[in-house]
């Protein structure tokens, strides 16, 4: 089943096999992916650097476990700016960079500007980020939050 679509033209159906693979085991050695594909090495090899060279993967990370690292909680935050022109919008994104707390920051359309994942310990620890740290970055006029009281699904391809 092909789950990343071809939107690019020079993707076949080997490539888009080998990032189905690398999104769910990034660590995969080009021997195991080989077998795995039901192709030879050599191939995938060269495959897997054209995909790095063609920008369709971006790097490898490892994936934490937020339980282990006390990061449990979830929340997701609308910010509306009180001024959307250019200078304020990259003085925002360049201050949301700052707080680690913040895993995600989208610019989105609709009646706020930005939507931010923030992982923090309890809610106690995101209280303390809410009122000190974003409610403090450039131009924000105001917040909603809505708390994850579950994570059915956190990512995948």
């Amino acid at each position: 089943m092909e789950k990343i679509n071809n939107i690019g033209q020079e993707l076949d159906r080997l490539d888009i096999a080998i990032l189905n693979l690398l999104a769910k085991e990034g660590r995969i050695s080009v021997t195991e992916m080989a077998n795995r594909l039901g192709a030879s090495k050599t191939p995938c090899q060269v495959r897997l650097k054209r995909l790095r060279e063609n920008g369709y993967i971006l790097g490898f990370r490892a994936v934490l476990n937020p339980q282990k690292l006390g990061r449990e909680h979830v929340a997701f935050t609308e910010v509306k700016l009180s001024d959307t022109r250019e200078a304020a919008l990259s003085a925002f994104n360049a201050a949301v960079q700052k707080i680690p707390e913040i895993e995600q920051c989208h610019m989105i359309a609709g009646s706020y500007d930005y939507l931010l994942k923030i992982r923090s310990a309890n809610i106690h620890a995101y209280r303390r980020i809410l009122g000190e740290e974003l409610s403090s970055l450039p131009f924000v006029a105001n917040t909603s939050t809505f708390v994850a009281m579950e994570s059915v699904k956190d990512y995948s391809f």
